[in-house]
């Protein structure tokens, strides 16, 4: 009897012991091939950089961007669509292993995480209705723009607010802002600049581009220390050198 029971605690504990080793982390799962599963965080209300397409796949140039990265390094990726403001956080805690949502490598947020080399720099447009009258910076003098909540236009609307009399209103998705603005709820939504023109186009809406525009240029996120910061820079300069990140910009980012 006490043979059988040691044999069936030393089975419990190789179970255990496995079950352990699948579930510690984000990245330690795979498929049958053994390939990683690397967790990536996005927001996927930002044309044409991540957005659901009809079928309700998330799709656009960041995934694009990833997808090639990934392959490249052998991983697979497993997306997972959250707020904006919420994808630093996930990143600190390790819920995800990467951010590639259209987010600036600011000084700020490079206290929280780590980012890759930059991969695309699209400066700020504000966007408004026609008859607005709204054609400069000088014309939000008293009226209310929309925001992205956690996001650099965030802040530089914050700013501007502190030179003249605008209210800042905050929203978690852009598709949102874009409503408050057909419904004349804000007076015009600061973007950015590829993600305002798709909207100005596809919505027949105004824009200008901000002046003061010094923003840096857009990164993939990693937590502190990640093991795999440097591989994806390695990649992404790859694809700087062989066109594959043109070709991504073509696809995704020039209009017609």
């Amino acid at each position: 009897m006490k043979k059988k029971n040691a044999i069936l605690l030393l089975i419990t504990s190789l179970i255990v012991g496995l079950l352990a080793a699948c579930g510690s982390g984000a990245s330690t799962s795979g498929d049958g091939e053994g390939k990683k599963v690397l967790v990536m965080g996005t927001s996927a209300d930002f044309p044409p950089f991540e957005t659901l397409d009809t079928n309700g796949e998330i799709v656009g140039f960041d995934i694009d961007l990833a997808k090639h990265i990934a392959n490249e390094l052998g991983y697979e990726i497993e997306i997972k669509d959250m707020s904006f403001d919420g994808l630093i956080g996930a990143l600190q805690t390790k819920r995800i292993d990467f951010v590639a949502s259209g987010m600036s490598a600011t000084e700020k947020r490079k206290e929280s995480v780590d980012f890759s080399i930059e991969y695309h720099r699209s400066g700020e447009m504000f966007v408004s209705l026609k008859d607005s009258g709204i054609n400069s910076i000088e014309d939000l003098d008293g009226k209310k723009i929309g925001v992205q909540l956690g996001t650099i236009q965030e802040e530089g609307a914050n700013k501007i607010a502190e030179q003249m009399e605008l209210e800042v209103k905050t929203l978690n998705k852009v598709p949102d802002l874009i409503q408050e603005l057909k419904s004349k709820r804000v007076d015009a939504v600061y973007l950015d600049k590829t993600v305002a023109e798709g909207y100005i186009k596809e919505l027949d809406l105004a824009g200008f581009n901000d002046p003061n525009e010094s923003t840096p240029g857009m990164a993939i996120a990693f937590p502190k220390g990640s093991e795999i910061t440097e591989s994806f820079n390695k990649v992404i300069k790859e694809m700087q050198e062989n066109g594959e990140l043109e070709k991504l910009e073509k696809k995704w980012l020039e209009t017609e």
